[in-house]
This record gives structure tokens, C-alpha cells and sequence, in this order.
């Protein structure tokens, strides 16, 4: 197995953590696809529950896994996560060799905010301080190939998640103009990645309507979409291995959907 920890330098706070198998001649691989796990918490927090064990779940099931610890609190503004998720995606197709990955296949796949980020990686992918922080290297190499957005954050709009909005701004006095800066659905067009999205219906923390929202940009633009309601469930379920938490047991196929989804691309 390869499990290290990679600093995403100039960002001391972010790193990346592959969990892959290790690629040695002897094994005979054919390369993997790879997933990149974004844990939610509001972009002031990183939740455990939505990082190694998502990462393990998906390496069972053939990919290449890594999960980017990226910047929250002060460190999430100035669109910093998303650099350091460009950042990651780079590493990762310049040492695919290393890892096993076929560099044509790779999916970033977030919870909450941490689904905010994997779609800002896909929608906002060559913006200014993203091409900034990239320097000379060839246009695209951070765009994924899809994006999986489970309860993501996604409009500051009438349906936002503040919080998140407030911490990418700096400031709970940050103004409509200076939150729809990150607010992805304006700003999907024709070279967003397909995505494939999942939430609840009854999603108390981050409403349904973001989902609904991001669904309706792709479509708008043209760009695949695969996007499942379910009826029951609080925020946060991660994997939904949460036997006592209501709507767990029918939520938790969105694993093997997301898995066949990114397996068929």
C-alpha cells in the first residue's frame, strides 16, 4: 500500500494522502481510476467520518484513493482550497506512473463544503488565481474528469449554507456580490465536468434546492448529469453507516451508484 502524506506547497495546511495500492511490476495492474475525497465541515472544519473511510470504500471497489486535507478558517479564503485542489489533481496526473492512476480518469468527490470544493475544482478550474497558482503547466491538468457532490453546498443564494459563504469571504459582513464569487451555479458552462450528485430531501443543513440548482446549470450548459433525491435523512450521512440515524439504509446505495457512475464513464 502507498499512504504517505504530501505537502501542497506554497499551502502549509494542505496536504494530500494517497491510499493506494502500490504499484510494483510484479502485480501486473491495469491503472486505476482515481478518486480524490473532499470531508465537508463549512470550510471551518474537516469531518473524519467523510474522509479515510470514503477513501477505503472506493479503493475496495478498484480506484485509486486520496484525500485532501485542504485550508479552513482563515485558510479558506482567497479561493485557497480550491488552488490546493488544483494543485492535487496536478500532482496526481504528473506522478500517475507512481500511483497506478490512468490519468484520463479523475473524480473529485466532496461532502457538504468539502462537495462545494469538488465542484468549484470542475466549475471554476481556470479562473485567474487558479492559472496563478499552476504557473507554466499545460492548461486542463487540473480539471477533473467528473465530479461526485454528495449534500453539496453550492448557490449563495436564497438556499445557502452561510456559513460556508461567510468563511470562503472572510467575513459574516461579506456582500452578495463578494459570496456569488463561489456560488457554482453561476458559473457552470460547457467546460464543467459531468457531475453526479446525491442528497435528501429533508436535509435540514444544507437544503435540497443546492443539488437541484447545480442540476439544472449542467443541464442549461449541456453537461451530463446523474443526480439521485432520497426522501429520508439528516445532513452529514457520509457513508450512512449510521444504522440508528433515519433514511441510513436507503441513502447508502448512493456508494454503489456513485461507484458505477465513475466505473462506466
Amino acid at each position: 500500500m502507498i499512504r504517505e502524506v504530501i505537502k501542497l506547497s506554497p499551502f502549509e495546511e494542505a496536504t494530500l494522502t494517497p491510499i493506494c495500492v502500490s504499484n510494483t511490476p510484479e502485480l501486473r495492474q491495469t491503472p486505476r481510476r482515481a478518486i480524490i475525497v473532499c470531508p465537508g465541515g463549512a470550510y471551518s472544519g474537516l469531518a473524519p467520518h467523510e474522509a479515510d473511510p470514503v477513501a477505503h470504500r472506493f479503493l475496495a471497489a478498484g480506484f485509486a484513493t486520496f484525500v485532501l486535507r485542504y485550508g479552513v478558517g482563515k485558510g479558506a479564503t482567497d479561493f485557497a482550497p480550491l488552488c490546493q485542489a488544483a494543485l492535487a489533481i496536478k500532482h496526481i496526473r504528473e506522478h500517475a506512473a507512481d500511483y497506478n492512476v490512468d490519468p484520463d480518469y479523475i473524480f473529485t468527490l466532496g461532502f457538504s463544503a468539502g462537495g462545494h470544493l469538488a465542484g468549484s475544482a470542475g466549475v471554476l478550474w481556470n479562473i485567474p488565481e487558479v492559472r496563478a497558482v499552476l504557473g507554466d503547466a499545460p492548461e486542463g491538468i487540473n480539471r477533473p474528469t467528473g465530479m461526485i457532490l454528495c449534500y453539496p453546498v453550492i448557490t449563495a443564494g436564497e438556499f445557502a449554507h452561510r456559513g460556508s459563504f461567510h468563511n470562503l469571504c472572510g467575513s459574516k459582513e461579506a456582500t452578495q456580490a463578494e459570496m456569488d464569487r463561489y456560488s457554482l451555479e453561476l458559473h457552470v458552462d460547457g467546460t464543467t465536468p459531468p457531475a453526479f450528485l446525491w442528497h435528501t430531501w429533508n436535509d435540514s443543513g444544507v437544503p435540497v434546492q443546492n443539488s437541484m440548482l447545480m442540476a439544472e446549470a449542467l443541464t442549461r450548459a449541456g453537461v451530463p448529469v446523474e443526480m439521485h433525491i432520497f426522501p429520508d435523512g439528516r445532513h452529514g450521512l457520509g457513508l450512512c453507516e449510521d444504522s440508528k440515524s433515519a433514511g441510513a439504509a436507503h441513502s447508502k446505495s448512493w456508494v454503489d451508484l456513485a461507484i458505477a457512475w465513475a466505473r462506466d464513464f
